[in-house]
């Protein structure tokens, strides 16, 4: 199957919601290339960078997932696929 290469952009603003959104990266673990965690104590919220290689059906699940908690926001941006240029 054919994957893209994933840039998800996480922004927590309700920290109640990070234990779900732990579980549901660690249930995608098999596609993610790395991950990225700044707290950023003055103004209350947690910002996390995921890069992730996997079926463009699962990262639209993925970010669909996290952007549906509450307090937390996600963006997504991709990759251009293999031999596109610009």
């Amino acid at each position: 199957m054919e994957t893209r290469v994933a840039l998800i952009g996480i922004v927590i603003e309700n920290y109640e919601s990070a234990e779900k959104l732990n579980s549901i990266l660690h249930s995608y673990g098999e596609y993610v290339i790395g991950r990225m965690g700044i707290p950023y104590r003055e103004k209350g919220i947690n910002l996390i960078s995921l890069a992730v290689d996997a079926p463009q059906a699962v990262i639209s699940a993925l970010a669909g997932k996290l952007g549906m908690l509450p307090g937390v926001s996600s963006k997504t941006i991709y990759a251009h696929s293999a031999g596109e240029k610009g």
